[in-house]
């Protein structure tokens, strides 16, 4: 494959409204909070006003794991931020009674990975354990890329990462993603829009302990519109 990374640090749609949006969510930063209100505006508003925003909750990564099989989320589409409180208070209420958190049936990693293993030796090309298992080596097989450059987004919304601010460019099954990721004060999560023009859907994506943090983040962000 031509290339085994992302595009990470690259110009987004931030660039058309803040000079150096990879500096405009830092703390030192003046008019910080202005800079987070316009941003979440700009990517969520429109989506989350035409139906096409959907909410992505991860969980299941704890202690330092990071295996595919392991990696649970539920899946939600928002039409207004009322409908993530209702989504934050059905996960705080399924953890003060101890009982299972929401849970999809379809895998985000281990499955995908599978077929993309599957498919890439059923072409003829041979894949030994290290590049079957090792996140880093995946995209050495087609589409492998895209699930290594989720796996890392959701391997740092799970455990943190230190810059407040990158955007992403990842070719996926779905065409063009611009991944907007976000790891502040505030709260932690990543956006997931198409390429401008197109009209599919944008994802919030998440870690389940994010919940209450980011609801209450939008809330002030879309109440100043």
């Amino acid at each position: 494959m031509p290339f085994n990374e992302a595009k990470e640090h690259a110009p987004g749609r931030l660039h058309t409204i803040f000079a150096d949006p990879y500096s405009a969510f830092d703390n030192l930063a003046m008019e910080r909070l202005l800079h987070l209100r316009v941003a979440m505006q700009a990517l969520l508003g429109e989506p989350m006003g035409a139906g096409r925003l959907v909410l992505r909750v991860i969980h299941g990564w704890e202690n330092g794991s990071f295996e595919p099989a392991d990696l649970a989320h539920s899946d939600h589409r928002l039409g207004s931020l009322a409908a993530l409180g209702s989504v934050a208070d059905v996960y705080h209420s399924a953890f003060e009674a101890q009982r299972p958190l929401p849970r999809d049936d379809d895998s985000l990693l281990a499955e995908p990975l599978a077929r993309a293993i599957a498919a890439a030796e059923a072409d003829g090309q041979a894949l030994d354990e290290e590049t079957r298992t090792i996140p880093a080596r995946w995209p050495a097989f087609p589409h492998g890329l895209e699930l290594y450059t989720f796996f890392k987004v959701y391997h740092r919304l799970t455990y943190g990462e230190d810059d407040p601010y990158r955007a992403i460019h990842c070719q996926t099954s779905r065409g063009l993603r611009e991944i907007h990721e976000f790891h502040l004060e505030e709260g932690e999560f990543a956006i997931v829009v198409p390429a401008e023009g197109e009209s599919d859907d944008s994802f919030l994506l998440l870690h389940e302990s994010q919940l209450m943090s980011i609801h209450q983040l939008l809330g002030e962000a879309f109440s100043a519109a």
